[in-house]
C-alpha cells in the first residue's frame, strides 16, 4: 500500500511532525499493512482534533480512518447506532437528530470521529450526570496487531475493551462500534446564565445545581486576581421540551442547522494574544453576559467554536497547548485556587478557560475523569511555556490531580506514571495483544507507554 509523507499536527499545531500516511479502506488491506507494512509501527488518526501528539508518529506510519465512515445500522426504537469508526459526530447529528436521537455526550466540537471518541473516552458538559463516552459504548470491533478482528464489550474480552476505551489507539485499530444514543424531544437547550464573583461562588453554584441541570459549564476569567479570582459566567442547561418552544419552533422541534461558517484566513501574529488583549476580552465577556435564561439550539450550545473554521490559527504559527487539569473533589477548591493564582501571576494569557464539574470515574484503564472539577486552559506556545507547565504539573500532583491525554503535549513520563496508577495494567494487556508494539504514537514514546526505538 502506498504511503505518502505529510507534515502532521494535532489541533494545537504543536508539535508538528512528519508522518507516512496510508488510507486502507478494505479490511484485507489494513490486515496486510499491520502484518507486513513498510513502517515499523502505526497509529490511527481520525479528524485530528486531539491537541498534542497522540495521533502523530514521528516519521512513521499513520492510518487515516476518515474513509471508513459508514452507518451500519440504526435501531429507530432503541436508539442503538452501529457504525464504522471513522463516522463523525457531525454526520451522526445531521442524520439522526431530525429523528429524535442525539449523542450520549459530546466534546466542544462535532468534528471528531467515533473511533477517536472511544480512544480518548471523551466527556462533555453532562459528565456530572452521564459520565464519559465509553459508558455508552455497547461493544466494538478491534483489529489487533496480528490482523485478527476481535469483538470487545464490557462482558466479552472486557480487559481489552477497557484498555481500548481511553487507550489512545494503542491497542489496535477500532473498526466499528455500537453506541447507545439519547432520545431528545427538541433540538434546543434551555440555558440559564449566571455570573459569579469568584471561584468559591462558582464551585458553590455547581454544587447547588448539579442535580437539577443536565449540562453545566463555566467560562472563567483566567487573569482575574484577588477577591475576583475565578470569576465566571456559568451556563446551566436542560434539554428543552416541546412545550417550552415558541409556536413557530413547535412546527419543526427537531430542526437544526449549523450556523454559517467563517474561517480564520491566516495565522495571527504572536502579539495578537497578550495579557492586555486577553484581559480586555475577558472583561467584555463578563460584562455582556448578564443573568438570565434563553433557548439555544444544539449547534450554538454544544459547538460555539465550530462556526469559526481553523480558529486554532488565532494562536499563531507556533501553536497552542491546551492544559486540562482534573482535581479530585476533596482538593479541588484549594488546588484550583493555587493553579489560577499561579496563572494570573505569571501573566501568561489563556484565551479560553473552561471549568466543568465531573461525576463518576471513567471505567477505562487510562480514562481521565473521576469525581471533581476539570479546568481547561489554552496557552500559546512561547519560549518559557514548557518550564511553566512543569510547575503546574507539580502543583497538580500535590493535589492528586491528573492531565487529559487527548490534550497533553508536554507531560513527562514520570508525571504520567504518577497520575495514572493503572499504567502497568494497561501495559500488560497491550504486551499480550501487541507484543511487537505495532501500535505506537509520539505521545506513547514520550510518556514511556512504549520504549523509544
Amino acid at each position: 500500500m502506498n504511503h505518502v509523507e505529510h507534515r502532521l499536527a494535532g489541533w494545537g499545531n504543536y508539535p508538528v511532525e512528519p508522518g507516512w500516511v496510508c488510507r486502507p479502506h478494505r479490511l484485507d488491506a489494513l490486515r496486510q499493512l499491520l502484518v507486513g507494512g513498510d513502517q515499523p509501527d502505526y497509529i490511527s488518526r481520525g479528524l485530528g482534533r486531539s491537541y498534542g501528539d497522540s495521533s502523530l508518529n514521528g516519521d512513521r506510519g499513520v492510518i487515516m480512518q476518515t474513509g471508513r465512515n459508514c452507518f451500519l445500522d440504526v435501531d429507530a426504537q432503541s436508539g442503538v447506532l452501529e457504525c464504522e469508526a471513522g463516522l463523525s459526530f457531525a454526520e451522526i447529528i445531521e442524520h439522526l437528530l431530525p429523528r429524535g436521537w442525539f449523542l450520549p455526550t459530546t466534546p466542544g466540537t462535532r468534528f471528531v470521529t467515533v473511533g477517536g471518541a472511544i480512544a480518548a473516552d471523551i466527556h462533555g458538559k453532562n459528565h456530572h450526570r452521564n459520565g464519559s463516552f465509553g459508558g455508552a459504548v455497547l461493544d466494538l470491533e478491534l483489529m489487533v496487531a496480528s490482523g485478527e478482528v476481535i469483538r470487545c464489550s464490557p462482558t466479552e474480552n472486557s480487559d481489552v475493551f477497557w484498555a481500548t476505551v481511553g487507550g489512545m489507539g494503542l491497542t489496535g485499530v477500532i473498526l466499528s462500534a455500537r453506541i447507545q444514543l439519547t432520545p431528545v424531544e427538541t433540538s434546543y437547550v434551555r440555558v440559564d446564565y449566571q455570573r459569579t464573583r469568584n471561584l468559591d461562588e462558582t464551585l458553590e453554584r455547581f454544587s447547588q445545581t448539579d442535580a437539577d441541570y443536565q449540562y453545566s459549564v463555566a467560562w472563567i476569567d483566567s487573569l482575574s486576581r484577588g477577591r475576583s479570582l475565578g470569576r465566571s459566567v456559568i451556563m446551566l442547561g436542560n434539554n428543552a421540551s416541546r412545550s417550552q418552544l415558541s409556536p413557530r419552533q413547535r412546527q419543526s422541534p427537531l430542526e437544526a442547522s449549523p450556523p454559517r461558517s467563517r474561517s480564520v484566513p491566516f495565522y495571527l501574529p504572536k502579539i495578537a494574544l497578550n495579557p492586555w488583549s486577553v484581559q480586555a476580552f475577558n472583561s467584555l465577556y463578563y460584562e455582556v453576559h448578564r443573568d438570565g435564561s434563553r433557548l439555544v439550539d444544539y449547534y450554538k450550545f454544544f459547538y460555539p467554536l465550530d462556526s469559526l473554521l481553523q480558529w486554532n490559527r488565532i494562536y499563531g504559527r507556533r501553536g497552542v497547548v491546551q492544559y486540562q487539569a482534573l482535581f479530585p473533589r476533596e482538593t479541588s477548591r484549594r488546588g484550583l485556587k493555587e493553579l489560577m493564582d499561579k496563572i494570573a501571576s505569571s501573566r501568561l494569557p489563556s484565551f479560553l478557560a473552561v471549568l466543568k464539574s465531573s461525576g463518576s470515574a471513567g471505567q477505562g484503564i487510562l480514562s481521565y475523569m473521576y469525581p471533581g472539577h476539570t479546568l481547561a486552559l489554552d496557552f500559546p506556545v512561547t519560549a518559557g511555556l514548557r518550564p511553566f507547565l512543569k510547575e503546574l504539573d507539580e502543583l497538580l500532583l500535590q493535589h492528586g490531580g491528573r492531565l487529559y491525554l487527548a490534550k497533553d503535549a508536554t507531560m513527562s513520563a514520570e508525571t504520567f506514571a504518577a497520575m495514572y496508577p493503572r499504567l502497568n495494567e494497561f501495559k500488560q494487556i497491550k504486551s499480550r495483544i501487541d507484543p511487537e508494539n505495532r501500535f505506537v504514537s509520539s505521545q506513547a514514546r514520550r510518556l514511556g507507554i512504549v520504549e523509544s526505538s
